[in-house]
Parts: structure tokens; C-alpha cells; sequence
């Protein structure tokens, strides 16, 4: 069977738990050496890094902290100098908080704004040259569906979203005459590691009844989209917001509501009604 990404060189950040790790482990189950940036603890990384290794591919996980521009600028050249150049950067590395948005202090503020928003310009930034450079490359930047539609407590975290869509929506004219293909995912309910660390016991119990399809997504879900855009199947696809939520966002809140209303429309001028 062919592997679709069989030698391309790819970074994906935020790759220590969630959507980030089994976004590099679809990469490498494709034929992809990978590597995998981490924030804080080394050992999901590293497992992952192991489990790319035992498949006879190449990985390396490396530790940056991208509140600073500094540090995610090191971590894009370190990067594209284990693995000689950079053809494919997820920046899939972000941080969230529920918090009213008249209790948000400027410190919290610039936290999730630096982290979600400014090291990605930069790391694009390092990296767009050294893709130019070999005659082009992809880019996919992970938004949310935050960034389309509202949900209280998430008024920072929502900013840095839409942000995030903009810039990919801008910086795709800009770089396609210059052989980069850029475009962003919106996953929307997607439960990882760090939902569990933070929600009370069964609170995420029946999350999958809430949504459209009648079940939450899973970060294979979202990886396997990702590669999707990566691959040359997706040429002529430049530019977009590709929103993997199972209908959460085509959903009106206040439809079922509506047609305990009584109201009608349609009749006196559609035919049978």
C-alpha cells in the first residue's frame, strides 16, 4: 500500500497529548519523519517519538515554550535542522481557559494570545523560507469552532480563534504564488487528555448526544483531516476553514424550540401548504 507522505519532513507543535500526537503518529503511519514539539512533561512526546521508531521511521520530540517568540522561532529552525528542510508545519499548539470576561486579567490575556496567535505567525514566519526554499510546502493551522460561533466563559480563547482563521485566510494569497498551500482546521467537540484532567467525574458523559451526528469526534477524526489537506489531493484547496464538529455548527439553537411556536410559514403562497 502506498504511504502518501512517504519522505516529507513534517513539525507538528503541541504534539505532546491530544489531537497534536496522533496527528504526527498519522503522519508517520503515512510514510512522514516527524517532528514533535512539547510545552512541558517529555513522556507522552517521547512514547510517541518510540512509536514512530518501532515503525522504522524517523522522529524526535523537541520542548519549547512558546509564550516567548524567541523560543518558538529556536524551535522551527531546530526543527527544520534535524530533518534537513520542512515541507509540511501543523501548528497545532494552543492553550484555553473558561473565564468571564470581565474577570480576565491582562497577564491571562496575553498568555493565551502569545501562545495561540504569535508563536504561530513566527514559527510560519522562520519556516516559509525554508519551505520557499525547496520549492514549496503546506501549512495547517488548527482554529476551533470557538472561532465561528459563541460559547460564554470563552471570550479570550474565541479571539485568538477567529485570529487564527483570519491570518490563514490572509496569509494564503500572499504565499500561494510562492508554492505554500496554507489553510486551518475547526474541530469542534473533540475530548483529549486534558478535557478529562479538568472536567468533574461524568461530566463529559453523553457530550456525543449534544451534537448532530449523536457522537463526540475523536483526535483521529481531526489527524486524518489534517493529512488530508497536506496531501496533493487537496491542490486546490487554499485558503479555508475545514470545520470537523458532526454538525455543530449547521445546527440553529433555537430550532427545536421553533416548532413548538405553532408558526407555519409557507402557506397562502407555496402550493399544499
Amino acid at each position: 500500500m502506498s504511504k502518501k507522505m512517504e519522505g516529507k519532513k513534517v513539525l507538528v507543535t503541541g504534539a505532546g497529548t491530544g489531537l497534536g500526537r496522533e496527528t504526527a503518529l498519522e503522519f508517520a503511519r503515512e510514510g512522514a519523519q516527524v517532528v514533535l514539539h512539547y510545552a512541558h512533561s517529555d513522556e507522552s512526546a517521547n512514547s510517541a517519538v518510540q512509536e514512530i521508531r518501532r515503525l522504522g521511521g524517523v522522529a524526535t520530540a523537541i520542548k519549547a515554550d512558546l509564550q516567548g517568540a524567541e523560543e518558538s522561532i529556536r524551535l522551527a529552525r531546530e526543527a527544520a535542522g534535524f530533518l534537513g528542510g520542512i515541507d509540511i508545519l501543523v501548528n497545532n499548539a494552543g492553550i484555553t481557559m473558561t473565564l468571564e470576561f470581565d474577570k480576565v486579567t491582562p497577564e491571562q490575556f496575553d498568555t493565551l494570545y502569545n501562545v495561540n496567535v504569535r508563536a504561530q505567525f513566527f514559527i510560519m514566519q522562520t519556516i516559509v523560507p525554508v519551505m520557499e526554499a525547496a520549492g514549496g510546502g503546506t501549512i495547517i493551522n488548527l482554529a476551533s469552532v470557538h472561532g465561528i460561533r459563541a460559547c460564554k466563559g470563552h471570550s479570550v480563547y474565541a479571539g485568538t480563534k477567529g485570529a487564527i482563521i483570519a491570518h490563514t485566510r490572509e496569509l494564503a494569497i500572499e504565499l500561494a504564488p510562492r508554492g505554500i498551500r496554507i489553510n486551518a482546521v475547526a474541530p469542534g467537540a473533540v475530548p483529549v487528555e486534558n478535557h478529562y484532567k479538568a472536567a468533574k467525574e461524568d461530566e463529559l458523559t453523553g457530550l456525543g448526544k449534544l451534537i448532530p451526528c449523536g457522537f463526540e469526534g475523536s483526535p483521529l477524526d481531526i489527524a486524518k483531516t489534517i493529512v488530508f489537506l497536506a496531501s496533493d489531493d487537496a491542490r486546490y484547496i487554499i485558503g479555508q476553514t475545514i470545520v470537523v464538529d458532526g454538525g455543530t455548527t449547521s445546527w440553529m439553537s433555537f430550532s427545536e424550540g421553533f416548532k413548538d411556536t405553532g408558526l407555519r410559514l409557507g402557506g397562502g403562497y407555496v402550493p399544499g401548504l
